[in-house]
């Protein structure tokens, strides 16, 4: 299994530290943001692994160079003009090679469980596997609906966080007593994703290409994950993070 982790973003909501260094490469603990993703690539076995670049896009191979030092290969997409987060698919086609491959954010820092949640994924024939979580702030992300079998009945997509507006993207035979659910930011495709229809880019994963699939019927399952998770969103994240590692850092498998 292959990896793409994107990384194109212009982190518009850590300005001003994303005005000279782009969001993934920022320090965290001592090490760049993004180490704490392909870490955990890493250690599921994951070594080869794109990266979308854009804003700032020359920093990071200058950063990251060939990922050898990690144990890793690391290869870059770029693009002149931001794709969106599915909008670099098509054109990695050829790298993933027409196997399973996994889509990962660069700005959080989790300790999930790869090797078995493709497992899960196998086991269920699934087109696509989210690692979701419960949720905390209900209302200030989208959500997706986990039924007991572990199928996604439901994505719910905030397009309007001031006023808390949803567009619902059903499954045809969604039944009631579904849990919502938060996206983590990792998603394990299987080849046919590929084949999903979806505008062209500028294109999201969740709005242009999983939620009119749920609703087209595909079968998409997610991941429970109750595991340490932080997101950079915006200053504030950042600056609680910078105080979490400095005063008792969590214990990351992939770290020991």
């Amino acid at each position: 299994m292959k990896a793409l982790v994107l990384a194109a973003g212009r982190g518009e909501r850590l300005r001003p530290l994303t005005d000279s260094i782009p969001k993934p490469i920022l320090e965290v603990g001592g090490r760049p943001l993004i180490h704490y993703t392909l870490l955990m690539l890493r250690r599921a076995g994951v070594v080869e692994v794109a990266l979308n670049l854009h804003h700032l896009g020359d920093q990071i191979p200058a950063a990251l160079g060939d990922g050898s030092a990690l144990g890793l290969k690391i290869s870059y997409a770029p693009e002149p003009k931001l794709l969106g987060t599915a909008g670099p698919l098509h054109g990695l086609a050829g790298f993933f090679g027409g196997e399973p491959f996994v889509i990962l954010n660069s700005d959080t820092i989790m300790d999930l469980d790869l090797r078995r949640m493709f497992g899960f994924h196998r086991e269920h024939g699934a087109i696509a596997t989210f690692a979701l979580r419960r949720i905390a702030k209900p209302g200030a992300y989208s959500e997706l609906d986990l039924a007991v079998d572990g199928r996604v009945t439901a994505i719910r997509l905030l397009v309007n966080r001031p006023s808390g507006r949803f567009d619902i993207y059903a499954a045809p035979d969604a039944t009631a007593g579904a849990s919502p659910m938060m996206f983590c930011g990792v998603t394990i495709c299987s080849p046919e994703a590929l084949a999903l229809p979806h505008r062209p880019a500028p294109s999201s994963l969740m709005g242009d290409l999983f939620a009119p699939a749920l609703r087209a019927g595909a079968p998409l399952f997610g991941f429970a994950y109750d595991g340490y998770f932080q997101t950079v969103d915006d200053l504030a994240a950042w600056e609680a993070l910078q105080g979490e590692f400095a005063t008792t850092p969590p214990q990351l498998s992939y770290l020991r």
